[in-house]
């Protein structure tokens, strides 16, 4: 990415952790998240983050940015550090496991009901990007 040209969703995969954005290239961004998101049925998110706390945080403005309904946390922990947390949005459910050397971000996933919907995942975006 240079400082010319605001990245694009397609750059943001080559990263390890959400880079930060001026406000015109979230806004950018933004638009081109929504235009990507309306052809998947459903979703999963990932969540790179220092704590559990921030990574479910950074969840619930997505799904309220979003109109979901929240997802119910089934699996965490207690133990401070990095963590991971992976949300499904069929499933309604959300597991946070400590996980160090990752990045920082948000992951989202969108799938279809078929195989003629391929799954693709854009991010990591800021956590807080919504």
């Amino acid at each position: 990415m240079t400082d010319n040209t605001p990245p694009t969703l397609q750059d943001l995969a080559r990263l390890r952790t959400a880079p930060e954005l001026s406000h015109a290239t979230r806004l950018s961004l933004r638009q081109q998240l929504i235009e990507a998101m309306s052809a998947a049925t459903w979703f999963t998110v990932g969540v790179m983050a220092p704590s559990a706390a921030s990574a479910l945080a950074a969840l619930r403005r997505l799904e309220q940015q979003q109109g979901w309904e929240p997802m119910d946390v089934v699996e965490s922990t207690t133990d401070d550090g990095p963590v991971f947390l992976k949300a499904n949005q069929t499933g309604g459910s959300i597991r946070i496991r400590i996980e160090h050397g990752l990045g920082e971000g948000i992951l989202i996933s969108g799938h279809g009901n078929d195989a003629s919907q391929p799954s693709q995942t854009w991010g990591p975006l800021p956590l807080d990007f919504f």
